[in-house]
């Protein structure tokens, strides 16, 4: 259940080449030597080398499914062009688990190998809004916003890793570690009609084009259509069903135009042991029979540890259960914790760094006894103590498959721009449960459906004081 609660709060190409690698012996690439390993031993590095591609094999997949249309159309959109979020969803949307009723997306994939890409960002009037910037490995490398460059007019021209060149006045360079580039924009919007129109006009604003149309009337070409791309299958499963050869064939591919950096040194050298290098390739079937029967074995395996990190997690102190309440706050930006960067990309992909976004998720009490909607739940602030945020704060109701609940007020969020009632110590409670609170307290009231629920905080560019845990979530309370 503890995995569950974290898999909320993170809110899809073979190259059949081989190399020949004599049975049992695997060459070391960097050293020109050969050393006699186990088929165990070879499982055990071939499962590290999993873990540590995972990130980039997920984006990779996920690009593929979200780029395949020919036109803008919902959550998908060609290469370099805007998918542009309208609305929130309501109650009978199932597209993805856990939506969000605060920040309307707009979010694009580009390749910037061959030349840089401009991203303008008109004047947003002091709105909330961040537009991280994430590489190939899912490593947020820039993140501007209102935190970090304020609501001004901006612009940025998103540079590949070896790319050298002059750039026109007024924008500044942004340059990627890879050439694959997720720009995931997140603009506040409270959902009024009125608000609505506001954001809308602000996406229409953001524009996106290649350096040599800068400044030029630009029209995106008609995206194409792969037929052979699943576009059903969830991403993670995609990635999942992968056997060991495509997948580290894909990996192998993928790290020619998304270069590893130079503190994954040791994990390249393990990788070289296998016989796979960026631009090389991987035939399984030069192992002799016990190490391929072993090898075969490394994708499920590798994903249970990349699952079970969680757990390990909250031991190492990557991963917090306060109050009943699971979350995280080393995400963005990892470093070797590969392990972590895995998980992440399994059941959050695209987390923000912690700086802008944390995603505390509760689907229990403090006593294990799951939320239902039978029963009547406080979640109780005192004075001065509501969350601290520069930016905003909301708590979401998700019924058990975490989806939104259908509700008398079509609230599916509460957050302090319902204009919060104040007991009269100065504290505030919000009213969890599935009945009328009474109408004095429907102002705090979060309507729970009949049956199991599930809560998600959402801080957006937290204070130290949540980061760094000197302010606690209050544990939510069973009311008589």
């Amino acid at each position: 259940m503890k995995l569950k609660q974290l898999l909320a709060g993170l809110a899809v190409a073979i190259v059949g080449t081989t190399l020949a690698v004599p049975s049992r012996l695997v060459a070391d690439a960097h050293k020109g030597t050969a050393s006699a390993l186990s088929a165990k031993e070879i499982q055990a590095i071939a499962e590290e080398v999993y873990i540590y591609g995972y990130p980039l094999v997920t984006m990779d997949m996920t690009r593929r499914v979200m780029t395949n249309v020919e036109k803008p159309a919902g959550t998908h959109a060609p290469m370099g062009q805007f998918v542009r979020m309208r609305e929130y969803p309501n109650a009978s949307f199932r597209d993805v688990t856990a939506p969000n009723a605060d920040t309307l997306y707009t979010s694009a994939w580009i390749d910037v190998a061959k030349e840089p890409w401009v991203l303008s960002l008109p004047d947003a009037h002091d709105r909330y809004y961040l537009f991280p910037m994430l590489d190939g490995w899912t490593e947020v490398f820039q993140v501007p916003g209102k935190r970090t460059t304020g609501t001004g007019p901006q612009k940025y021209a998103i540079t590949g890793p070896n790319w050298k060149g002059t750039l026109p006045d007024g924008v500044k360079e942004y340059k990627s570690p890879t050439s694959m580039v997720w720009l995931l924009g997140r603009i506040y919007c409270t959902g009024t009609p009125e608000d609505y129109a506001a954001v809308h006009k602000l996406q229409d604003e953001i524009s996106l084009v290649p350096l040599s149309s800068y400044g030029k009337t630009y029209v995106p070409a008609n995206g194409h259509v792969d037929s052979s791309i699943d576009m059903k299958t969830p991403v993670r499963a995609l990635v999942n069903n992968l056997d060991v050869a495509a997948y580290f064939n894909r990996l192998a591919a993928l790290m020619l135009d998304n270069p590893p950096s130079k503190a994954d040194a040791p994990i390249l050298a393990k990788m070289a042991q296998l016989g796979v290098a960026p631009g090389k390739s991987f035939a399984l079937d030069h192992f002799d029979a016990d190490t391929q029967n072993a090898l075969k074995e490394v994708p499920k395996a590798a994903f249970g540890k990349i699952m079970g990190w969680f757990k390990e997690g909250i031991k190492a102190g990557d991963n917090k259960d306060i109050n009943g309440w699971v979350f995280t706050t080393e995400t963005g930006i990892y470093g070797t914790k590969y392990l972590q960067r895995a998980l992440i990309t399994a059941i959050g992909l695209g987390a923000n760094r912690p700086q802008d976004a944390i995603y505390p998720t509760s689907e229990m009490s403090v006593s294990g006894v799951p939320y239902d909607g039978a029963n009547k739940y406080k979640l109780h602030f005192p004075k001065g103590q509501l969350p601290p945020v520069n930016g905003f704060w909301s708590l979401t109701m998700y019924n058990a498959e975490y989806f939104f609940v259908d509700n008398p007020l079509n609230r599916y969020a509460i957050s302090a721009r319902n204009h919060l009632k104040q007991n009269a110590d100065g504290s505030t409670d919000l009213y969890l449960q599935h009945e009328s609170p009474g109408a004095d307290k429907e102002s705090n009231w979060l309507p729970a459906p009949s049956g199991k629920f599930i809560l998600m905080l959402r801080f957006y560019w937290p204070k130290e004081a949540i980061i760094d845990g000197s302010w606690k979530i209050p544990a939510v309370e069973m009311v008589k």
